[in-house]
């Protein structure tokens, strides 16, 4: 029980720490978290293929102006200093876990057919 507590608290601040770490990399290019996401997932592309038009077209954008300014050797900050960038703003993600969590339970629904 102990030990538990002891690894849970290592844990929460390793994440806290790698949180904090990965969100000053993503805010110098401009990305949000949901950006980086391999659209080669099945879960993910169909959670793209299901999302709003709009959300589509700011995630091509960031990736695009990310892709420029890593080519430019430039910094988001440099260009807009002040824009709040909502780094761990989820859009997606909510239809990755809804997609999972669907094919977990059809998986289990069709376990008896092995």
């Amino acid at each position: 029980m102990a030990l538990k507590l002891v690894v849970d608290k290592g844990i929460g601040f390793a994440a806290k720490f790698y949180q904090r770490a990965v969100s000053a990399k993503l805010q110098q290019t401009g990305l949000r978290y949901e950006d980086i996401l391999n659209e080669d997932e099945k879960e993910v592309k169909e959670a793209l293929d299901l999302a709003d038009p709009d959300v589509i077209t700011g995630r091509t954008r960031r990736l695009k102006r990310a892709i420029d300014l890593s080519f430019k050797r430039k910094n988001m900050m440099d260009y807009a200093p002040e824009m709040n960038q909502e780094t761990f703003k989820e859009e997606i993600y909510d239809d990755v876990k809804k997609i999972i969590t669907r094919d977990q339970e059809y998986a289990q629904l069709n376990a008896h057919n092995k």
